[in-house]
């Protein structure tokens, strides 16, 4: 079982290459007990949530750790992948703006995505 940081990160650096936006990994252990990280990223479309969506999938099957559990499919405009230590939230910009996940963790500990990703 990979450790909840890595595991994140690896997450994180699959959202990027899909062409992910404005992705964040926040730290939340010390916070709630819903998870040790979320990672958050803009989509452009409901075609690349569906997309960094299944790439977050295939990543963490490839590391040993499918989700647990995925809602937010059919509407296409945010998708959340619960994979019990880690959390992927995967919005549309107006959604992203609307849910505000970042103000509402304001507590949680931003992560240093630095030599991680590439995009943006």
């Amino acid at each position: 079982m990979m450790e909840p940081k890595e595991l994140a990160l690896a997450l994180a650096k699959a959202l990027d290459d899909k062409r992910g936006r404005d992705i964040k990994v926040l730290e939340t252990g010390h916070l709630t007990t819903l998870a040790d990280y979320f990672v958050i990223c803009t989509a452009t479309s409901t075609t690349q949530v569906r997309a960094l969506t299944e790439v977050c999938e295939e990543a963490a099957k490839q590391l040993g750790e499918p989700p647990h559990h995925i809602e937010g499919h059919r509407g296409g405009t945010w998708t959340l992948l619960d994979f019990s230590s880690v959390v992927v939230h995967v919005f549309m910009e107006e959604a992203r703006q609307f849910y505000d996940l970042e103000r509402l963790w304001a507590d949680a500990a931003p992560v240093d995505l630095t030599g991680v990703l590439t995009g943006d």
